[in-house]
């Protein structure tokens, strides 16, 4: 894949695969967007026969081929949903990008045709209200989440940042108290050169250190004895106060 797959997408990933809900058969994904199509073909690539469905000829067209179907149609159309099948997946992703009745319409109707595990990504706060009362199962957020990522990493003090549980599974927020991420910064070079016991990094930072890459390796386990280098790479788990106090400790 082109893009890397947000917290939002890999969610979805993981609910699609069954943590959640035992799914089984043909997932449908609809609005094959930048989102969608990233959902869609990373879903494709991990075995699962995908119907994607776009009212956009153009994109109906540049799929074919990646996707097991495409086909072009309006998913507020409960004639359309139906006579492509849709009533029958036990697994379906909203993922219009554009036009917030569509998706909400779109949505009605595949809880009204009783789909069992229906995804939808939400634009503002207000669309994934209401497309949690309509009565979605699981809203995600891409941009909003995208945003916040990218405000982490900024500085450059952190490679990659990923807030683990920051929402329940219908988008509310949930007490900030409970949030936990897992990020990838450059080892801080106070600690560069040493053991990661010696480091004492839990105990004085109160976070901890998953795995490592050492400059020009793999990654790893970070164990007591790791020598921490200073070109090497880390992967830490922690509050998100205390995984940016960490990454600022040069």
């Amino acid at each position: 894949m082109a893009e890397r797959i947000t917290r939002n997408m890999q969610s979805m990933l993981d609910g699609m695969r069954g943590n959640r809900f035992e799914h089984s058969g043909e997932i449908v994904v609809i609005g094959l967007g930048r989102f969608g199509s990233a959902l869609a073909n990373e879903l494709m690539r991990l075995g699962h026969p995908v119907l994607g469905i776009d009212q956009d000829a153009g994109r109906v067209d540049e799929h074919k081929g990646q996707l097991t179907e495409v086909a072009e149609a309006d998913t507020t159309s409960e004639r359309a949903l139906r006579a492509l099948g849709v009533h029958e997946a036990l697994t379906v992703a909203v993922c219009i990008g554009s036009g917030i009745e569509a998706s909400v319409l779109t949505t009605a109707l595949l809880v009204e045709l009783e789909v069992k595990n229906i995804w939808a990504k939400a634009i503002t706060s207000d669309h994934g209200r209401i497309l949690s009362k309509v009565g979605a199962h699981h809203v995600v957020y891409p941009e909003a989440e995208m945003g916040e990522r990218v405000a982490h990493l900024v500085t450059g003090k952190l490679e990659e940042f990923v807030r683990l549980n920051a929402a329940d599974e219908v988008g509310t927020p949930i007490d900030p108290d409970n949030e936990f991420v897992i990020s990838q910064m450059l080892v801080p070079t106070h600690v560069a050169g040493k053991t990661l016991g010696e480091a004492g990094i839990r105990g004085e930072f109160k976070v901890t250190v998953v795995c490592i890459q050492p400059d020009g390796g793999k990654f790893t386990y970070a164990e007591a004895d790791t020598i921490l280098g200073p070109q090497d790479h880390i992967v830490v788990a922690g509050h998100p106060d205390d995984v940016e106090r960490f990454a600022r400790s040069d």
